[in-house]
């Protein structure tokens, strides 16, 4: 999985909104058939989702659709619709346990040999919103080899706070063992690039600002945002700066220059680093490489 930054909700129903979506920046497009579309607009949406996935395919970014959650009984209608080549992973709303993950697994094989595709192409992104699925993080991450990440939630007044009655706050104290959770969890479970979703108001961008920046702090690689103008921010927020990339560059230039020398550690820029820094530094700059290849890309 390459790291995603921003993942840009967009409602299903809405197909002048997909198109004009591609050009926001995010690095990837969640083409929602859940909360954004209402009932009797479920099944328009699948048909617009899925032209959408057809016309779209060979643009960037990338493509995927939140379907219906399994207990609503429009999962396997919502995969029967949108399945093709042009979509790269699912966006599994309230996964509460291993098992959800493993029948949408199912679904999703049988799906694809109808299809003719390539059996495990389309990856699960299991979003867990409930405190029972927050509390099988570890057991979800690890269900099956089409999860390359989960997003965790922590938001206002949603499926989360409901189901955990906690009291939200800009400061964001009440979730933190969430976040902290789930990002342990995921880690554990073998995660390089978890998600998070945590910031639900349009036009506070500073507020997402500190939002994005704590989640970044605690180990997210990205963040799901509601609006275009949150892309660029969340982008920004979750991309290494120049300073730091000319830090970890100092700092392998330091350890290499050590390493001539025969020594393990050295001093840099006040403090001492040795050979698990060195590993840091080449993650970070691998990160960043990563970032840049995509969004020359998408260019």
């Amino acid at each position: 999985m390459q790291p995603l930054r921003s993942l840009l909700f967009v409602p299903g129903n809405k197909p002048t909104w997909m198109e004009k979506a591609l050009h926001y920046g995010a690095d990837a497009l969640i083409l929602d058939l859940e909360d954004a579309v209402s009932d009797s607009d479920k099944r328009s949406a699948r048909v617009h989702v899925r032209q959408a996935l057809e016309r779209l395919q060979e643009r960037r970014p990338l493509l995927t659709v939140r379907i219906n959650a399994l207990d609503t009984g429009l999962a396997g209608d919502d995969l029967e619709a949108i399945l093709c080549p042009g979509l790269s992973a699912i966006v599994a709303p309230k996964v509460e346990t291993p098992h959800d993950v493993i029948v949408l697994d199912a679904l999703l094989t049988q799906g694809e040999r109808r299809a003719g595709m390539a059996v495990g192409q389309v990856e699960i992104f299991p979003t867990l919103e409930t405190a029972k699925g927050i509390y099988h993080a570890y057991h979800i991450a690890s269900s099956s080899a089409r999860v390359p990440t989960v997003c965790g939630t922590a938001g206002q007044g949603g499926d989360t706070a409901r189901s955990l009655g906690y009291v939200w706050s800009k400061a964001g104290s009440e979730t933190l063992y969430i976040r902290s959770k789930v990002l342990l969890e995921a880690r554990a479970a073998g995660v390089t690039y978890p998600l998070m979703a945590s910031w639900f108001n349009i036009t506070d961008l500073e507020g997402l600002r500190a939002d994005a920046r704590l989640n970044r702090q605690l180990g997210y690689s990205g963040q799901v945002v509601i609006h275009p103008t949150h892309v660029p921010v969340v982008n920004e927020v979750f991309t290494p700066t120049p300073e730091e990339i000319a830090y970890y560059q100092g700092l392998l230039a330091a350890m290499e220059e050590a390493e001539r020398h025969g020594t393990a550690a050295v001093t840099y820029q006040g403090a001492m680093v040795d050979i698990a820094m060195v590993k840091t530094a080449q993650q970070m700059l691998a990160l960043a490489l990563a970032i840049n290849a995509r969004h020359v890309e998408q260019k």
